[in-house]
């Protein structure tokens, strides 16, 4: 396949994310490669890529929050193909990923035959997910409906909550005021539909997978 498609990984394993990068290279001839390790260092990659036509993204790095990180990212960029690349190879997964506006799963165990089929069956607008491994999870698309309101800021602010931190904390890491923290708290909670900040990190963690 000759192109010039422009491509993000995201992931925050080196070994990793430099086999993919040899791997799409062999795949996809001319294509131009783009390399995230974080949540924070793809939303400001994609905002300097020129028109990106797929993002791989691993459902596991800093600031992703597993599920939560796709669908933030479904819901920022919406016309952006999402195929997830995991190690969570499980049916749940799958379908939970399809479910969310992923455009495809690739398991890290596919050998380079697997790789360049998927691949090139997503370059040429078709989703790609393994046979046999989808279930219909309405609970899940309703966490994820919820979690897609969020601003990217109110979804910045959840995930530090989900890390322990404090209001004041919070307010210092992203150098506003508490009480703009305490706002973005009610509309957090208010969205998501719970009472207090323990059901808030329950909920996310409700999306979180195993890596």
């Amino acid at each position: 396949m000759d192109s010039t498609y422009n491509i993000i990984i995201a992931d925050d394993h080196p070994l990793f994310r430099n086999a993919l990068f040899q791997s799409i290279h062999m795949a996809v001839s001319g294509a131009n490669l783009h390399e995230a390790d974080s949540l924070d260092a793809l939303l400001a990659l994609i905002k300097k890529v020129d028109e990106p036509d797929l993002l791989l993204l691993d459902l596991k790095m800093p600031g992703s929050n597993g599920m939560s990180g796709l669908i933030h990212l479904r819901s920022e960029y919406p016309d952006l193909p999402i195929v997830v690349i995991s190690a969570s190879e499980e049916s749940s997964v799958v379908s939970q990923v399809k479910s969310h506006g992923a455009f495809g799963f690739i398991p890290k165990s596919s050998d380079m035959r697997e790789l360049n089929s998927a691949l090139n069956q997503v370059l040429n607008g078709d989703p790609f997910f393994p046979e046999g491994l989808i279930q219909n999870n309405d609970a899940c698309n309703e966490l994820s409906q919820k979690l897609a309101a969020l601003t990217p800021q109110q979804y910045k602010v959840l995930g530090m909550l989900s890390d322990g931190l404090l209001n004041k904390q919070i307010a210092y890491e992203l150098n506003v005021s508490e009480a703009t923290i305490k706002a973005h708290m009610t509309a957090i909670f208010r969205k998501l539909d719970v009472k207090n900040r323990t059901q808030a990190v329950i909920l996310l963690q409700q999306l979180e997978t195993e890596n």
